[in-house]
């Protein structure tokens, strides 16, 4: 039984740099002697102690040994835990152990996946064992896809107090975003493209919106993968890198809920460029961007403090209903995307699975239909992000 276990949360990767940032982050807000109960968790006992003094955290805080090729140790780590919360990426090189784990222990698990084709194996691989053990396993607890899952569902609840019911289109547009990608991030697209490429039938999935929907197929989509002109912003928009994650999600959360938003619910995602003849200059040179591709940047690196604090990201959300009303909501986060942000929003991932026993049960999951309100008054409460009615 969890309630039995010794520990609440154990951070797996926490001498990685975001697995630092969620330990520090959990340790500024948790402290070591308080209700939560939390461990570092790594590869090395040596770097979990000298990570650990280096950043000023008590040595009460336990620290536990477990290492991706050793199955023993992550079953070990696994059985001694409520939630664990992997930093560990890219995840279809050092996951699939330690997910299996979890759902055969009935332990809770949160990441920071992005990988869709990694994520429909496991969901295939291990949903129902979940299931039968009650472990409530929940990819994609960062910046994919939290601002853009919750704040869905944040705009359907309002929809239904504004409009009387739920809406079957949501236009995502993120209007700004300051900061970079993590390099786990960068790491596991490649991991992705390179998959992709020894493997026809993943190349499918990744095209597909609703592959991680255990088999339900939808309405048709926007392709959202060129420049075009937004009517209801009077503004240019181009593809944003992380929509073919996020709308999957989203897609899943529906299903989840009962297709609460809709057997024919349509949803998208893109960034806003602005107006005129620069902002479609600018959307143009979004589309040819092949960055991601490029980017020296690796796992384990990441911006300075500075950097991380001045991010900040800004996404809006439209709603609209088939008599033409519509509803807007916006979410805000106060850090960098990649790292500060990300680093809180999967702590209070974690934090919520440990206080919340009973909002979900066994399965594989995402944000929304896991911890849904909960989680965003946690976010609110404790990590930066707000959630704001615009309209």
């Amino acid at each position: 039984m969890q309630s039995s276990r010794e520990l609440d949360v154990v951070v797996y990767g926490a001498t990685g740099f975001t697995g630092r940032l969620v330990a520090e982050y959990l340790n500024n807000q948790y402290g070591v002697d308080g209700e939560l109960k939390w461990a570092m968790a790594g590869r090395s006992q040596a770097k979990l102690e000298a990570v650990r003094d280096e950043m000023g955290i008590a040595k009460q805080v336990p620290l536990v040994v477990a290492d991706a090729s050793n199955q023993d140790s992550l079953n070990a780590m696994v059985a001694r835990c409520k939630v664990v919360l992997t930093t560990v990426g890219p995840y279809q090189l050092y996951g699939n152990e330690l997910v299996a784990a979890c759902a055969e222990q009935g332990t809770d698990y949160v990441d920071l996946c992005g990988e869709p084709g990694w994520m429909h194996q496991m969901i295939a691989a291990h949903a129902e064992t979940a299931k039968a053990s009650g472990a409530r396993i929940v990819f994609s607890c960062g910046f994919d896809s939290i601002p853009f899952d919750l704040g869905v569902l944040f705009l359907q609840q309002t929809a239904v107090h504004q409009l009387g019911a739920m809406v079957p289109r949501v236009k995502g547009r993120v209007r700004s975003m300051k900061g970079t990608f993590s390099g786990g991030t960068l790491a596991s697209f490649r991991a992705t493209m390179a998959a992709a490429g020894k493997d026809r039938q993943l190349i499918n999935v990744l095209r597909n919106p609703f592959a991680l929907c255990d088999g339900f197929v939808g309405a048709e989509q926007p392709l959202g993968n060129k420049p075009e002109f937004d009517e209801s912003l009077q503004s240019w928009v181009a593809p944003f890198v992380m929509a073919s994650i996020n709308t999957k999600n989203i897609h899943r959360s529906n299903a989840l809920l009962g297709h609460a938003y809709g057997t024919d619910f349509v949803y998208d995602e893109m960034l806003v460029t602005g107006p005129g003849e620069r902002g479609e200059a600018v959307a143009k040179a979004v589309t040819d961007d092949n960055s991601m591709a490029t980017d020296p940047t690796q796992p384990g690196e990441g911006p300075s403090l500075e950097e991380r604090v001045n991010g900040n990201y800004d996404v809006l959300l439209i709603g609209e209903a088939a008599d033409g009303r519509s509803v807007r909501v916006s979410v805000q986060g106060d850090m960098d995307p990649g790292y500060g942000s990300t680093s809180k929003m999967i702590a209070e991932s974690a934090v919520c699975l440990v206080k919340n026993p009973e909002l979900a049960g066994g399965g594989i999951w995402t944000t929304a239909p896991a911890m849904g309100s909960a989680l965003i008054e946690r976010l609110e409460a404790n990590a930066g992000l707000t959630f704001v009615v615009e309209s």
